[in-house]
C-alpha cells in the first residue's frame, strides 16, 4: 500500500536528492544500490533434494509455501 507524505519542502529536497543520485553516471568504486521494499515469497522444498550421481542436485518444481516476507 502506497502512502504519500504531505509535499513539504523538505520532502520534495530530499527526493530531488535521491534523483539526482540516481542520474549520476556509473561508477565502479561507488555504486549506487536501490533498496526498495517489494514482496519476497519464501518457499520450502515439498520432496527431499536428491544428489544425483555425478554430484549434482535436483530440487523438484513443487513447493511448500511458507508466506511473504518484504525485502
Amino acid at each position: 500500500m502506497w502512502c504519500i507524505p504531505e509535499l513539504t519542502d523538505e520532502f520534495i529536497e530530499r527526493m530531488e536528492d535521491v534523483l539526482n543520485l540516481y542520474e549520476r553516471p556509473y561508477n565502479a568504486d561507488e555504486p549506487v544500490v536501490c533498496m526498495d521494499e517489494r514482496p519476497t515469497p519464501l518457499h520450502g522444498d515439498a520432496r527431499p533434494v536428491q544428489v544425483q550421481k555425478d554430484g549434482s542436485r535436483h530440487r523438484d518444481s513443487e513447493y511448500v509455501r511458507h508466506g511473504v516476507a518484504n525485502v
